[in-house]
């Protein structure tokens, strides 16, 4: 009986352990939790999520702070058209973030950045090329391309001088997104360097319908290894959603794959950002509570704790300080819906009089940790730690996850030594 550990993932002369975590944006893959992956050998990923925000928490900045005054005029106003971003604090923010967790980097490992193309930022092109540009200014390992085609993706950073050094990878959920990524690609002659195949299980946005239960994982991955071998492209598959126990990675690394990516169990360790209290209702939540929902302003269906206080909320749209989600028109579904919802409500004066549920406000939600997204097993974590005296779940450590995976055998799951 093979473990993870028995097998590498291959890049060119080098070699790593097989595991990736995935990027969790708003600042949930902290640099922390990326950097423990590298120590161990394995890749991290940073998130570029609201990277101004990011970089206010972390580094206190105040670019949040000052694009709220610059446009606070327009608060009021419904057409959001006017909201740019500063392109060079935008890059300023992404290479700071990027050089700060570089400088840190230990062991054999890597870290990569998630890079989101449906963070439009109301000027889609332009700040996804920056946004690409800065990360690899600042010394990035890797690139992983999430959340969109990113058809253009490659032409966008061709012209840095890091564009053939860095790793690249594009995450698609089926064969028909690849080739489309790789026909439009083809003209700038380089090849991405993996590809992360995710699953109808995973946590966030999905690349799926609705329909999203009639798919699974291990036929797409069987899909795209066949056509990749068909097509003598010798390019790593890095299977994702629903790995929850190390038998479950061989599995897919028996198949062929180069590595696999896993986030779920490490929302619930000390490095994720997220809030202590925020982690103990992922361990309480139950299967009956997880949902797939049409909430989320991109247009991508999303799984989501459905207790979480975004669902429902009538926050006041606060794109003058983020807007990040802002289409190139200036549009955002979660404004529109809250505008109607408004409408229909004129004598409402407190956010608790409005409830908009059609939308969720992504960016407001996302930067207070109030938009649960998770992966569809989040209800298994209570089995992979101790119940405290106090009736809360013991929080987990990285490196303990990160080498169950790696070393567990026969779909167990080994559980942390008992905290006084």
């Amino acid at each position: 009986m093979k473990c993870v550990d028995d097998f590498r993932l291959k890049f060119g002369d080098k070699e790593y352990v097989p595991i990736m975590i995935g990027g969790m944006g708003v600042d949930i893959s902290t640099a922390d939790l990326a950097l423990e992956a590298a120590r161990l050998g394995g890749i991290g990923h940073i998130s570029d999520a609201m990277i101004k925000t990011v970089t206010d928490r972390r580094y206190q900045t105040k670019y949040v702070k000052e694009k709220l005054a610059k446009y606070k005029f327009n608060v009021n106003n419904a057409d959001k058209s006017v909201v740019q971003f500063d392109l060079d604090q935008l890059a300023e923010a992404q290479r700071m973030h990027v050089t700060k967790t570089m400088e840190r980097k230990q062991g054999a490992g890597m870290v990569f950045i998630n890079v989101m193309e449906k963070l439009t930022m109301n000027a889609p092109k332009d700040t996804l090329r920056v946004r690409l540009h800065a990360a690899l200014d600042a010394g990035i390992d890797g690139i992983t391309l999430a959340a969109g085609l990113h058809l253009g993706s490659f032409a966008l950073m061709e012209d840095h001088p890091r564009f053939r050094d860095a790793k690249l990878g594009i995450i698609v959920s089926s064969v028909r997104a690849l080739q489309l990524f790789l026909k439009k690609s083809a003209r700038t002659g380089r090849l991405p360097d993996y590809v992360v195949v995710e699953g109808p299980l995973a946590g966030g946005h999905l690349g799926f319908g609705l329909d999203w239960a009639e798919y699974d994982l291990e036929s797409i991955v069987k899909d795209v290894l066949a056509w990749l071998q068909a097509e003598n492209l010798a390019i790593p598959v890095i299977p994702a959603g629903g790995i929850f126990t190390g038998s479950d990675a061989v599995k897919y690394l028996e198949m062929g794959c180069g590595a696999v990516q896993v986030a779920t169990r490490f929302t619930v360790t000390r490095e994720c950002g997220l809030p202590d209290k925020v982690k103990q209702e992922y361990f309480k939540a139950t299967e009956d509570q997880i949902e797939v929902n049409e909430l989320s302003p991109t247009g991508y269906p999303m799984r989501m704790i459905k207790s979480c206080p975004a669902i429902g909320s009538g926050i006041k749209p606060n794109c003058e300080a983020y807007g990040y989600l802002l289409d190139a028109s200036g549009n955002c579904a979660y404004v529109t819906a809250y505008n109607k919802v408004l409408e229909a409500n004129p004598t409402a004066k407190k956010i608790s009089e409005i409830h908009v549920y059609e939308k969720t406000c992504l960016c407001t939600h996302m930067r207070n940790f109030d938009c649960w997204t998770c992966g569809h097993y989040t209800y298994r974590l209570k089995d992979t730690t101790n119940v405290l005296a106090d009736g809360s779940y013991q929080l987990l450590s990285a490196e303990h996850v990160f080498k169950d995976y790696q070393f567990s055998k026969g779909n167990t799951v080994a559980l942390p030594p008992l905290e006084a």
